[in-house]
């Protein structure tokens, strides 16, 4: 039997927030999600090293999407901290404490455009604000 990409990762994973992101990312692939971006924001946040942005073609899509995260980092023993959404199964948040991963209808995504708050701009700007106050 051929091994899939999340099963590949099981075998050598460890609680590092890259390894959490790795398998996130193995997570989402395997279910098809769409647009799949890896934002790396420990520079510029104390919340997370990792935030995982992706979009599902459905409500059903985004459900599953999220639902296969937490299960695969279930099987590496990594428990989610929380998740928020899966009623409505337009955008879901599932926080792994160093990963957060937002699982977004298309059209939701579109319209919120969450990697933006966290572009260059924004990070140039927070960036400066902590060195001036250190």
């Amino acid at each position: 039997m051929k091994e899939n990409k999340v099963s590949e990762k099981l075998k050598d994973a460890a609680t590092t927030p890259l390894k959490m992101k790795d398998l996130v990312v193995a997570a989402l692939e395997d279910l098809k999600g769409v647009d799949i971006q890896v934002l790396k924001i420990d520079d510029i946040s104390d919340f997370a090293d990792y935030m995982v942005v992706v979009s599902g073609t459905s409500g059903r899509h985004v459900r599953s999407l999220a639902s296969n995260a937490i299960d695969t980092l279930r099987q590496s023993d990594i428990r989610a901290i929380g998740s928020e959404g899966e009623e409505l199964g337009e955008w879901i948040l599932v926080d792994f404490a160093d990963v957060v991963v937002h699982v977004m209808r298309e059209e939701v995504r579109s319209y919120y455009q969450i990697e933006k708050l966290w572009g260059e701009d924004i990070r140039s700007m927070l960036k400066r604000q902590s060195e001036e106050h250190a």
